[in-house]
Parts: structure tokens; sequence; C-alpha cells
């Protein structure tokens, strides 16, 4: 199987710490949950120190702020100042206007747009979206979670995808998935969570890094 050059994303720290070692082992983008109902959720303030450290240390990965049906006066607001991130990663029911709006308010700041999935027919909700987002998210519909609940979509589902902007999955990545995902799924990039924690939020480095050390092997 040829090496891929898949990229990936850590996502839901919490803590400068583990930020800083994950960012060692050589991803390409770290994600913080900015959305108070998640276990993962942290704070602003904490948010942007972590983010200004892996500025300053490691400033080429991509620091993505995850929000979920925020006002978005809110998010604009957040950017009048010095922000933090490179991206908003917006994983809630945020509708073509919003992303329109952000764009237009905003248009220094990455935007990706994450879109559940739970049938084959949700993919088709996703083409009007893409001449406003830089990058597309796939993860799979839980009743109980917007994300982080560690389930898979499912692989036929998945098969023969083509987007006019890279697309990233997520959902229940671990390595037993990985051969499947690289040669039959091919994403431009994998959103990783719940599958390399000890608790939400908690990251188990051996298993981060055995994942991470598993794909450039691949």
């Amino acid at each position: 199987m040829p090496k891929t050059n898949t990229l990936v994303k850590i996502c839901g720290l919490t803590s400068e710490e583990q930020a800083l070692q994950i960012a060692k082992l050589g991803v390409n983008a770290i994600g913080i949950i900015s959305v108070e109902q998640s276990p993962r959720y942290i704070s602003a303030d904490i948010k942007k120190k972590i983010f200004q450290t892996l500025e300053r240390v490691y400033p080429k990965i991509e620091r993505i702020s995850v929000v979920q049906n925020c006002p978005i006066d809110l998010i604009i607001k957040n950017f009048l100042g010095s922000p933090s991130e490179t991206i908003i990663q917006l994983h809630g029911d945020e509708d073509i206007d919003y992303c329109k709006k952000i764009r237009k308010k905003i248009p220094t700041i990455g935007l990706w747009k994450a879109f559940r999935i739970r049938t084959e027919k949700d993919l088709d909700k996703i083409k009007p979206f893409e001449d406003f987002v830089d990058a597309i998210l796939l993860d799979s519909w839980n009743k109980e979670t917007y994300g982080g609940s560690g389930k898979k979509i499912k692989s036929f589902y998945l098969k023969n995808l083509q987007f006019s902007k890279p697309w990233w999955l997520a959902g229940g990545i671990s390595i037993e998935w990985i051969d499947e995902i690289l040669t039959e799924i091919k994403p431009d990039g994998l959103d990783i969570s719940s599958s390399i924690e000890i608790s939400p939020g908690l990251k188990d480095l051996k298993k981060t890094e055995s994942l991470i050390n598993y794909l450039k092997l691949n």
C-alpha cells in the first residue's frame, strides 16, 4: 500500500501540556471544543492560552475552535480582537446563510463545516455548502451528542465520495479501521478524538503516538 499523505487532526484537547505533547508527534491540526454541553469543553481563556502557546512553538499547526449553533454575532465579536485560532469548525445545524455571513465578516479565518451522517441521503445536503467553506467534515450521527461519540459512519456511505473542497472523516477512527479508510474511503484528513482517550479530554499519549506512527508508515 502506498504511503499516505492523509492529514491528522486531534480534537478535544483540554490542557496545554497535552497540546504540546501531541503537537510534537507531527499532527496537522489541534482542535479545542468551545461547546459548553460537551465533556471536553474548556473556557475561552484556557483555549486562548493553549492556542497562543501552540502558535509560538508550533506555528504551522492549525488551531481549530469547534463551535455548535453559536450566535453568529458572538463569533464575529470574538474576532474583533486578537483571535488565537486559525479555523472555526461549525459542528451544529448552521445553514448556508450562517456560513456566508461569517465568510463575509471574517474573510481571513478558515471555515470548516461538519455534517452528521445518518443515512446516505444526508450526503446530498453538503453540495450547496461547498462554495462557502474551506473544508467539509463528516461525522457519525448520534442522538445523544453532536460529536465525540466514537461511533463510525457506515463505510459503504463513504466510498467514492468527491467534493470540491478537502474533506475530513471523524467518528470512531482507530488503528483497526485505518487500512480500510486509506485504501477505500480516502479522505483528505482524519479527525480523531474519543478513540484515543482515557477519559473525555484526556488523551492516551501512547495510543495517540501509535495511531499517528501507523498512519505515517502506511
